[in-house]
């Protein structure tokens, strides 16, 4: 399986429901898978999204922020100043990529490269006055868009939610079982 996210739901789940919804229709099938389809659908939207909010950083205006550089900044926000391998590693992108990123975001301002004041021999990156202001005002923006659309979610729906993004988390983070694998590459051959 090459891609998590491009299992087809057993059950459509706008089907027909009803006396005369046919077998393998969302009335004859199990209400938990017929939920499960709708949430994998739902995750495959934001995930979509996600992925088109990310092609977007190639449109930016100059000095505007990719997502890829908040990230970067949330990272040096957080956890104060760093070292690049480590910033790498806080932020699952290679070194190579998280210097060349560096490099960009000096240019404009927002980190500053010093020697560590513990030991010498490493450089490390600290964001400056300005990057700290573009990260609180880019913070601040989606505090208040993340917060326009969660009006009227209630509290439970909200604790229900984080249980569930976690646990997807967790699955993404590990890797499949060795089993899933060779079902997955026998299906395909």
């Amino acid at each position: 399986m090459s891609n998590p996210l491009a299992l087809e739901p057993a059950v459509e789940p706008t089907a027909v429901s009803g006396p005369t919804a046919a077998p393998g229709s969302a009335a004859a099938a199990d209400p938990r898978d017929t939920q499960l389809a709708e949430l994998g659908l739902a995750f495959r939207r934001v995930f979509r999204s996600f992925n088109r909010l990310r092609g977007r950083d190639t449109h930016l205006g100059a000095g505007e922020l990719s997502h890829a550089q908040f990230e970067l900044l949330i990272e040096l926000f957080e956890r104060g100043e760093l070292p690049a391998g480590e910033l790498a590693a806080a932020a699952r992108l290679t070194p190579a990529t998280v210097t060349q990123m560096l490099d960009h975001l000096a240019e404009q301002g927002h980190v500053e490269r010093v020697r560590s004041q513990t030991d010498r021999r490493v450089v490390v990156s600290r964001l400056t006055r300005q990057g700290r202001r573009a990260i609180e005002a880019k913070r601040a923006a989606w505090k208040r868009r993340w917060e326009q659309v969660l009006i009227g979610v209630e509290e439970e729906d909200l604790r229900a939610a984080t249980r569930v993004l976690e646990r997807l988390g967790a699955m993404f983070e590990d890797a499949p079982p060795a089993s899933l694998c060779e079902t997955s590459q026998a299906d395909s051959q």
